[in-house]
């Protein structure tokens, strides 16, 4: 089971706090503009590099507008990650992009 969250809930939490994000989109997306920090973890290549990450602590999970990252939550949920699906993504998201990887 996942959680869900609305992209704005989540931009007031990711002012506060450092957050373990994963973005799901693919690498051309990632690299055209990213939350900073957020890791790259492709949906198309996540059955590869899901293990890549601590079981220990929370994912919040973003792709462009929340279908991919759906799909992902409960890919990482299904394997006993605790994560939180970002609603609205980045085509939502108000605050600082980064470039490149």
């Amino acid at each position: 089971m996942y959680k869900s969250m609305m992209i704005d809930e989540f931009e007031q939490l990711e002012k506060r706090n450092e957050l373990a994000i994963v973005d799901v989109r693919e690498v051309d997306e990632y690299v055209s503009g990213h939350i900073k920090g957020a890791k790259n973890m492709p949906l198309s290549m996540l059955q590869e590099t899901a293990t890549s990450l601590e079981k220990t602590k929370p994912y919040y999970i973003i792709c462009h507008s929340g279908g991919r990252s759906q799909m992902a939550s409960e890919y990482f949920a299904s394997l006993g990650y605790d994560v939180t699906n970002v609603m609205g993504g980045m085509s939502a998201w108000r605050g600082d992009v980064v470039d490149g990887m």
